[in-house]
């Protein structure tokens, strides 16, 4: 179906970006083979830097006249596989595309290329007095391009919501090579079909994002943050939702088990807040006024101690804040430390369902004579469970992973949930798609992927079964 690169295609593609853009020994392409996600691997044939619309759209007509698969990657931070090039071909690289092109006070905006790190991002329009609040674990490394594509969230969302709730406008090229613009600096826009909206959280499948605008808001001069520690993990949970009940709704509400601080403590070498703890809350408040942001702080204390907490510690500071949080910031790097294979999902289910969830996800894990850990967004029923193969043998690790991801999946969705709340379906999980989809919606998926990209060369091998 797809066709080889070839020494004519390399030849027009060092035309479109230049010879030093246009990678293909073996030691350059292997750091494009992957992304984040253990044991998820395939080498392109040829790794192209664009660095501007213009050649994206040059590179993507050349491709899809020859009938050449296309990889697009910004960052290559994501955990489902969506950047790794299962087919071979082309990886579309927009990591040169780094460029803040304008912060707009007037009317609340950052227009910006796929290519910036979204850390960049905020720290760019927070030196302006303004809030990009999307903050994805990995905000240091990610790149806008891969936030749009997955519809990133991060602990915020709770409160903020995830990408889809600020991006106003897009740049895009389909697979055709046609650049399209759609939105802009609009609050309202009802003009046709929210095109925006569909091309968010696409995965890369529909069209390659070349510019971005983003919607944003002043940015909170308060905050406080509380780490609740509670014996047990359906108190913490109970919590929640009494907290919730009460109207206030925190910037942030993340849960850690007890063997996630512990984890977090062998690397880091020293004792941790909340080790003693069966479960934890970390909860973020901020706000216009000191007063109000501390008015919540009480509440929220109250109803964590009225709910069980063995005690809340309070961080007024920076230092004291980035000790609550140093512990849940290395989590992921600590389970990886300790078990450099591991699989992870990111199973989303109402929150009040938590501990329900938790609990069946190790019983499963004895079932299957595994460790897992589990941590996540409590306050939007976003849990994170890492499955460590530790000392396991090869065979059983991967006889065992297809039955645990089933057995987690099935689960999630028993309770009102889903597959995955961040992380997206990409490579790892598109075999489980007809669980969560009725069959008519994923057909339908599939009509709208061949009307943007009718000869499948744009991440192909990616979210559909």
């Amino acid at each position: 179906m797809y066709a080889r690169v070839d020494g004519a295609i390399l030849d027009e593609l060092k035309a479109i970006v230049g010879a030093a853009n246009v990678l293909w020994s073996s030691e350059a392409l292997e750091p494009y083979a992957h992304d984040e996600t253990p044991g998820l691997w395939s080498m392109p044939e040829v790794v192209v830097r664009a660095n501007s619309a213009s050649e994206v759209s040059r590179v993507l007509r050349l491709a899809n006249e020859r009938r050449i698969p296309v990889t697009p990657r910004s960052g290559g931070t994501g955990l489902s596989g969506g950047a790794v090039p299962t087919l071979g071909g082309i990886v579309l690289s927009l990591e040169r595309m780094d460029r803040i092109l304008e912060i707009d006070r007037e009317n609340l905006t950052v227009t910006a290329e796929p290519g910036v790190i979204t850390g960049n991002l905020h720290r760019a329009v927070e030196q302006e007095g303004l809030f990009y609040p999307p903050d994805p674990a990995s905000l240091d490394s990610c790149r806008l391009g891969g936030n749009i594509a997955e519809n990133a969230g991060g602990p915020r969302a709770v409160k903020y919501g995830v990408t889809k709730d600020y991006v106003c406008g897009l740049e895009a090229v389909l697979p055709s090579g046609e650049i399209v613009r759609m939105g802009g600096k609009l609050v309202k826009n009802v003009t046709g079909y929210s095109l925006i909206q569909l091309l968010i959280g696409s995965e890369g499948t529909l069209a390659v994002i070349t510019q971005i605008t983003l919607r944003l808001l002043p940015l909170p001069p308060y905050r406080v943050d509380l780490l609740a520690q509670f014996p047990e993990f359906e108190p913490a949970i109970r919590a929640v939702s009494d907290i919730i009940a009460r109207r206030i709704v925190p910037t942030t509400i993340e849960f850690m088990e007890r063997d996630s601080v512990l984890a977090s403590e062998r690397l880091l070498g020293k004792q941790l807040p909340g080790r003693d703890a069966g479960a934890c809350l970390l909860i973020q408040l901020d706000g216009r006024r000191e007063e109000d942001a501390y008015a919540d702080m009480e509440l929220v204390g109250d109803a964590c101690l009225e709910n069980g907490a063995l005690d809340v510690l309070v961080a007024r500071d920076r230092p004291t804040r980035d000790r609550l949080w140093e512990g849940r910031r290395v989590i992921i790097d600590a389970l990886k430390h300790e078990s450099p294979v591991s699989h992870m999902e990111d199973v989303v289910v109402p929150r009040a369902v938590i501990p329900r969830l938790v609990g069946g996800v190790h019983e499963l894990a004895a079932e299957q004579g595994v460790r897992i850990v589990c941590f996540g967004h409590a306050g939007d029923g976003n849990v994170h469970v890492i499955a460590l193969k530790d000392d396991l043998p090869d065979a059983r690790w991967q006889e065992l992973v297809p039955a645990l991801q089933a057995g987690i999946y099935k689960l999630a969705l028993s309770l009102g949930g889903t597959l995955t709340g961040e992380h997206g379906i990409g490579a790892t999980r598109r075999a489980y798609l007809p669980l969560a989809l009725d069959p008519v919606l994923i057909d339908l998926q599939r009509r709208l992927k061949a009307v943007f990209d009718p000869n499948g060369i744009l991440n192909p091998g990616k979210v559909f079964p």
